[in-house]
C-alpha cells in the first residue's frame, strides 16, 4: 500500500464513486433533460481503463467503489467489470463493493452482483405510483423497478431505497414509500433536489427542503438518533414504530462537507473532487499516456491537492441556473 491521498483539509479519499456510462434508460426531470445528447464510445474509458484508475485508488486508501452511471447496468459487459473489481475484496484491499441503480435491470443481474461479492445496492426510486413513476422518470415501468427489487432481495442483497424529495410531486407519499420498505426491511435515504444541470422543470418549483418533511414525520413518529454511516453524507434517524432507518441527504439546507471522504470519476475519466464545483482533473490522458501508474499517480495526487472544503448550492429566484452546468448523470449518482 502507497500513502493515502490526503486533501488539504486533512481528509482521507477512502471512498471513490465511478461513473461507468453517461447514459440510461430513463429520463428522470430532477437528473437529465428529456432530449439529451450523449457522449461517443470513443471518449469513454474503457472497462480496463476504470479497473486500472479504481485499483490505482485502492492502493492509495480508497476502501469503497460505488458504481454508478447514469445507469451502470445498461453499459455493455459491466458485470465483467464487477468481476475484475471483487479481487480487490478477496485480498481485503477493499471493504465495499456498491452499485446505485434505476433497478430496471436488477432482476437480470442481481444474483450475478452477488456473486461478485456486492452486498448492497442503493435503488432509486421516487413514488410507489406507477402513472407518478412513469410521469417522473418520463420512460420508466414500475413493476420492471419492482420486479429487480425483489430479485435483489432473494439474492440476499442488502436494499436500500433513494428517493428525491419533490415539492408538489411526492412529498404526499413520503410517510407511505417508508412505510413499505421499512416493511420489506429496507431503509429508505431521502435527498434534497440540487442544482445541477439545466432542466426544464425550474429548480425551486422542485425544490422541498427536507428540514420540513423530518418535522412532518415526527408529528406522527419517533425518529431517534442513530449512529449508522455507510460512507456516504447520509445523517440517520430510526423510526421507532417501524424500526427502520431513515437518512437525510441534505446538500442544500445543511451541506454535508465537513467530513466528504469523496471523489468522483466520471466515465470520461474526469475526476471531480467535489460534487457542487467544476474543478476536475484529466486522469484518461495520463492512463492513455503510458502502461507504468507514474503519470496516474501524480495526477491523482495534484487533483486531491485542490479538493475544496466544499460546495456553495444556491437555489432561489435570485439564482436561477444551475449552479454547476452539468447533469448529475454525467457525475455520477
Amino acid at each position: 500500500m502507497r500513502a493515502p491521498l490526503t486533501d488539504p483539509f486533512g481528509r482521507d479519499i477512502s471512498y471513490l464513486r465511478i461513473s461507468v456510462t453517461d447514459r440510461c434508460d430513463f429520463r428522470c426531470v430532477y437528473c437529465m433533460s428529456e432530449d439529451m445528447a450523449f457522449l461517443p464510445k470513443r471518449d469513454l474509458l474503457t472497462l480496463e481503463e476504470i479497473d486500472r484508475v479504481a485499483t490505482a485508488f485502492v492502493s492509495r486508501g480508497t476502501r469503497k467503489l460505488r458504481i454508478t452511471g447514469g445507469e451502470p447496468l445498461v453499459r455493455r459487459d459491466i458485470m465483467n467489470l464487477f468481476r475484475s473489481l471483487s479481487r480487490h475484496l478477496a485480498s481485503g484491499a477493499l471493504d465495499e463493493l456498491t452499485v446505485t441503480t434505476n433497478g430496471s435491470q436488477l432482476a437480470r443481474y442481481a444474483q450475478e452482483l452477488a456473486d461478485c461479492g456486492v452486498r448492497r445496492v442503493n435503488v432509486s426510486m421516487d413514488t410507489l405510483d406507477p402513472e407518478k413513476f412513469r410521469k417522473i422518470t418520463r420512460w420508466g415501468d414500475l413493476s420492471k423497478v419492482l420486479a429487480g427489487i425483489e430479485a435483489a432481495r432473494k439474492a440476499g442483497l442488502r436494499v436500500k431505497i433513494n428517493a428525491v424529495a419533490l415539492k408538489g410531486v411526492n412529498e404526499d407519499e413520503i410517510e407511505g414509500l417508508m412505510q413499505w420498505a421499512h416493511g420489506l426491511g429496507m431503509d429508505l435515504t431521502l435527498i434534497e433536489v440540487m442544482p445541477l444541470g439545466e432542466i426544464e422543470p425550474a429548480r425551486l418549483d422542485q425544490f422541498l427542503p427536507l428540514s420540513m418533511v423530518r418535522a412532518n414525520l415526527m408529528d406522527r413518529y419517533t425518529l431517534d438518533e442513530d449512529p449508522y454511516r455507510t460512507g456516504g453524507p447520509a445523517r440517520y434517524v430510526r423510526v421507532r414504530e417501524t424500526g427502520g432507518l431513515v437518512g437525510f441527504i441534505t446538500p442544500m439546507t445543511h451541506n454535508f462537507c465537513e467530513s466528504c471522504n469523496r471523489v468522483r470519476l466520471t466515465c470520461t475519466g474526469t475526476l471531480y473532487m467535489c460534487l457542487g464545483q467544476e474543478d476536475a482533473a484529466d486522469l484518461r490522458s495520463p492512463i492513455r499516456a503510458s502502461s507504468d501508474d507514474a503519470l496516474l499517480y501524480r495526477a491523482m495526487e495534484e487533483a486531491i491537492s485542490r479538493k475544496p472544503k466544499g460546495h456553495d448550492f444556491v437555489i432561489d429566484r435570485r439564482q436561477p441556473r444551475a449552479a454547476v452546468g452539468r447533469h448529475m448523470s454525467v457525475t455520477g449518482g
